[in-house]
C-alpha cells in the first residue's frame, strides 16, 4: 500500500490559515465600523435620552476593558452580568471581546440559589450587576463558595450608592482611557467569547460554550434571513441574556453589520410600541405571546408602524390565526426561528412561507441540516435513520449547525455525550416532518415546559415540592395560557391532610432553587398520580382533573 501524500494546493494553505484563524473575529467587524461608521447612531436609550454612535460606544467599551484590564481580567477569564437590557450590557459584551475574555449573560430571573451555583460553576474574575437585583445579588453572594474578585453595580442613572464590598459601575469606568486595547496576538476564531445558560433537568443551568466564529457566523446567519443591514434599526422585546435576544437582532448581529438598535429596559407593551414609532423601528425580535399585547394595542390605538420591514419570532410555534392577525395589524413582513441555545435558530419560516406553513417550524436554515430521526429508547439514532418525510409520523429533531455550536457543554462531559454525536445535537423535541422538510414540533421527550418564553423542567419543580414534609409526590405539567403560553401547574398528593394551596405558594416563594417563573401558579391536591407499568410517574393531565 502505498502512503498517502499530502494533497497539494495551488496557494500558500498556511498563509490563509493563519490569516482566517487570527483576523476573522467578530471584534473585527464591529471596529470596521467604528472606523467607517463612526458617527452613525449604534444605540440609544430612550429612558435617558442618550444616543451613542459608533466612535462613543466603543470609547465606552473600551473604559471598561481598560478598567477590567487594570483590575487583572484577561483573555480566557469569565465575565459575568446579569443586566437588564441597557448600555452597559453592551459595554459588558464588547469589553470580553475586546480582552478575549467569555462574556457570560445571566437569566436575572433565575433564583439566589441557582445564581449561585453558577457563579462557583464558572468562577468569574468579574461580576457586574444591575442595581434592580441588588437584593437577589446580595443574597447570591452570600451562598457562593467563590467571590468574585470584581463585583460592579450598574444603575440607569449612575446615581446609585452599592453596598460594601461593591463599586460603583460610574466610578470603575471613571478617567479610563478611550483608546483600543491590543487584541493578544494569540487570539483566534476558536476562542470562547460568550457563554450562555439554558435549563437543565436538574438545579445546575447548562452551561453553552460558543466561540468567536460562532458569533460571527450567527451574525452572518441573521444578515440573511431576516434580511439585516445597515440601515436597519432594531429592537429586542426580550432580554438579550438569551441567545435568540442577543444573536437575533440584538447586539451580536447589529453592530456587525453597522445597524441602531433600541434598547427596551424592560418590557411593556405602551412603550414598545411608543418606540416603535418614535425611531421609526424597522425590525421587532420576539415571542407571539409578547407580539400579542402589541397587536392588542395597536388593534385598540393605532400607532405609526410603516417603517417596520419585518417582525422575527421565536420561541414556539406560530399558529396560522395569530399569524394572520399580525400580517394585518402590524406588518405581512413576517418571520418565525426555531432552535436552541446551543446551535441559534436551525429553521426558518420567511413571509413567503407565512401563512400557509404557520403552526410548523419552517424549513432549515441556509447552513444548517435539520432532520426528524428515529425514537430509540436509551440511545440515539444515527442521523441518516430518519422517519418518513410523510407529516405523521414522530421522531426526535436532530440538527447539524457546526457553524454556530461548539457542540458541547461547559464542565459537562456527560451531557455533552448525552446530547451530541458526531456534530449533531439531539434536541428532545418531538416533531414530524413533511416532503418538503417542514418540520412541526409535537412535544418534548422529557416534558418540558415553555413559559413567557423561558424553558421550565417539570421534574425539577417536582423534586423542590416533594422536598415538602406534607408532599408525598407531585407532578408538574404546563396548561395553556392565553398571555405565557403556558403556566406550571402541580397536582399533589399529600402525606399530611393539613396541607393547603396557600402553604405551598409560600413554601415555593421561600424556597432558594426555584425561580419565580418556575413557580406553580395553580394546585390541585389528589388521591393518586397517574404512573406506568414500570412506576414512572406520567406527565400526563389525569382525564378527571381540571383546571
Amino acid at each position: 500500500m502505498q502512503p498517502t501524500q499530502p494533497m497539494q494546493h495551488s496557494y500558500d494553505v498556511q498563509a490563509f490559515r493563519q490569516t482566517f484563524e487570527h483576523q476573522f473575529l467578530w471584534i473585527h467587524g464591529f471596529q470596521r465600523n467604528v472606523l467607517r461608521k463612526a458617527d452613525k447612531p449604534a444605540l440609544y436609550c430612550p429612558l435617558t435620552d442618550r444616543m451613542w454612535t459608533y466612535r462613543t460606544l466603543n470609547e465606552d467599551a473600551n473604559r471598561l476593558a481598560h478598567a477590567l484590564h487594570s483590575a487583572g481580567v484577561g483573555q480566557g477569564d469569565v465575565i459575568m452580568y446579569a443586566l437588564l437590557n441597557s448600555a452597559e450590557f453592551v459595554f459588558s459584551y464588547l469589553a470580553a471581546h475586546k480582552l478575549r475574555a467569555v462574556g457570560a449573560p445571566l437569566n436575572y430571573r433565575l433564583s439566589a440559589g441557582e445564581l449561585a451555583l453558577l457563579i462557583d460553576d464558572s468562577r468569574p474574575k468579574a461580576f457586574i450587576y444591575d442595581a434592580d437585583f441588588a437584593s437577589l445579588i446580595d443574597e447570591a453572594l452570600r451562598l457562593v463558595k467563590y467571590r468574585p474578585p470584581v463585583v460592579i453595580m450598574a444603575d440607569l442613572e449612575n446615581t446609585a450608592t452599592p453596598p460594601a464590598g461593591v463599586q460603583a459601575f460610574r466610578d470603575v469606568v471613571q478617567g479610563q482611557p478611550v483608546h483600543d486595547l491590543p487584541l493578544p496576538k494569540t487570539a483566534t476564531i476558536f476562542d470562547e467569547t460568550t457563554r450562555f445558560f439554558t435549563s437543565g433537568t436538574t438545579n445546575l443551568p447548562k452551561a453553552v460554550p460558543i466561540n468567536d466564529l460562532n458569533e460571527t457566523l450567527s451574525a452572518h446567519d441573521v444578515l440573511m434571513h431576516f434580511p439585516l443591514n445597515a440601515g436597519d434599526v432594531t429592537m429586542n422585546l426580550t432580554p438579550w441574556f438569551h441567545r435568540g435576544g442577543l444573536h437575533a437582532g440584538g447586539p451580536t448581529p447589529v453592530l456587525y453589520c453597522g445597524g441602531s438598535m433600541v434598547i427596551l429596559r424592560d418590557f411593556t407593551p405602551r412603550l414598545a410600541v411608543q418606540y416603535i414609532s418614535r425611531y421609526r423601528i424597522t425590525y421587532l425580535i420576539g415571542v407571539p405571546t409578547v407580539l400579542n399585547m402589541i397587536a392588542r394595542l395597536q388593534e385598540s390605538s393605532p400607532t405609526d408602524m410603516s417603517a417596520l420591514r419585518g417582525i422575527v419570532l421565536m420561541g414556539s410555534p406560530l399558529d396560522s390565526e395569530p399569524c394572520q392577525r399580525f400580517m394585518q395589524l402590524l406588518t405581512p413582513h413576517i418571520n418565525n426561528g426555531y432552535g436552541t441555545t446551543e446551535t441559534f435558530w436551525n429553521t426558518f419560516l420567511r413571509p413567503s412561507d407565512l401563512p400557509e406553513h404557520a403552526g410548523s417550524a419552517g424549513g432549515p436554515c441556509t447552513d444548517d441540516d435539520v432532520r426528524v430521526v428515529r425514537l430509540v429508547e436509551d440511545d440515539l439514532a444515527d442521523p441518516s435513520d430518519m422517519v418518513p418525510m410523510d407529516g405523521t409520523t414522530v421522531g426526535e429533531v436532530a440538527i447539524s449547525s457546526i457553524a454556530k455550536s461548539t457542540c458541547c457543554y461547559y464542565n459537562n462531559e456527560e451531557l455533552t455525550r448525552k446530547k451530541f454525536r458526531n456534530g449533531w445535537l439531539y434536541t428532545g423535541d418531538l416533531a414530524t416532518w413533511n416532503e418538503h422538510g417542514y418540520v412541526t414540533i409535537v412535544g418534548r421527550k422529557d416534558d418540558m415546559i415553555v413559559s413567557a418564553g423561558e424553558n421550565i423542567y417539570p421534574t425539577q419543580v417536582e423534586a423542590i415540592l416533594n422536598e415538602h414534609p406534607k408532599v408525598q409526590e407531585s407532578l408538574v405539567l404546563g396548561i395553556p395560557d392565553q398571555k405565557r403560553g403556558q403556566i406550571v401547574v402541580a397536582l399533589v398528593k399529600a402525606s399530611d391532610p393539613t396541607l393547603d394551596e396557600r402553604e405551598l405558594k409560600q413554601y415555593c416563594l421561600d424556597h432558594p432553587m426555584l425561580s419565580p417563573y418556575k413557580r406553580p401558579r395553580l394546585y390541585r391536591f389528589v388521591d393518586e398520580l397517574p404512573h406506568n407499568a414500570t412506576g414512572k410517574l406520567i406527565h400526563k393531565m389525569p382525564d378527571n382533573i381540571t383546571f
